[in-house]
């Protein structure tokens, strides 16, 4: 493990800024709440990454060994320039300070102008408070008082993927050209979801998958006038230059 608390082979010390960062507790999360909307930003030229929280040593399936692997082969499906790994305790996340200076050294090599995160109500305590937990991250790495190896930085941009969460989304980017993609960067995973005895009750059968996957990616594509999209929320006011050129029509 090195200085910045990244996992083995996740050095950060060489790779380029980027523009995109998803920060996400487990390695899996990413693919299912964001996946097409990284897979976008690249289609777009920009440079996109992931930082993930745990190793995955917590969960029912797998082992953290399997869970780097497919994180790793997701990774190539999504176009991501960079994927890195924390140490932070699997199911027992905690917002403190170390824990945010973690976050901030990554925040200060990677540079990014725009910070996804885990939408602040979950059903898995982890990913509420890294909604929180990223959030003052952003925060302290702007500050000149917090010394680390870079410079201070601040993201521009912080929205919030909200695919589990029961609200309106302020936005909803369109993936449709990238739903396949997206669905074979989660099934990479095949320690958490190929059908196996561990878990089998908890676990939604790997051939339910792909339906309820799509399926939910229909409801949010069809709420903006595409055919799959995912949903977002941004706690700040939106701008807007031309009310002719809004997109999604109203009637």
């Amino acid at each position: 493990m090195n200085s910045a608390g990244l996992m083995e082979g996740a050095s950060i010390e060489a790779v380029a800024t980027c523009d995109v960062l998803a920060i996400a507790a487990h390695r899996d999360d990413v693919e299912q709440t964001c996946g097409g909307t990284l897979l976008r930003m690249a289609s777009r030229g920009l440079r996109t990454a992931i930082l993930d929280l745990t190793r995955g040593e917590g969960g029912t399936r797998g082992t953290a060994e399997d869970r780097e692997r497919e994180a790793n082969e997701a990774a190539g499906i999504l176009g991501v320039g960079w994927r890195g790994a924390l140490d932070l305790p699997d199911g027992a996340i905690e917002n403190t300070l170390e824990n945010r200076k973690k976050i901030v050294r990554v925040l200060r090599r990677l540079r990014p102008r725009v910070v996804i995160l885990p939408y602040w109500r979950a059903r898995h305590p982890d990913h509420s408070i890294v909604a929180t937990l990223g959030y003052e991250a952003c925060f302290l790495s702007g500050l000149t008082s917090v010394k680390t190896d870079a410079a201070p930085h601040r993201p521009f941009k912080i929205v919030y993927a909200s695919l589990y969460a029961d609200v309106r989304p302020s936005f909803i980017v369109d993936i449709t050209p990238f739903i396949e993609q997206r669905h074979a960067s989660l099934m990479a995973y095949r320690s958490q979801y190929a059908n196996q005895d561990a878990g089998s009750g908890l676990f939604v059968p790997e051939e339910e998958i792909r339906e309820r996957t799509f399926a939910e990616a229909r409801h949010y594509g069809l709420l903006a006038g595409v055919k799959y999209g995912e949903p977002f929320v941004q706690k700040d006011a939106g701008l807007v230059d031309d009310l002719t050129l809004i997109p999604v029509q109203s009637i």
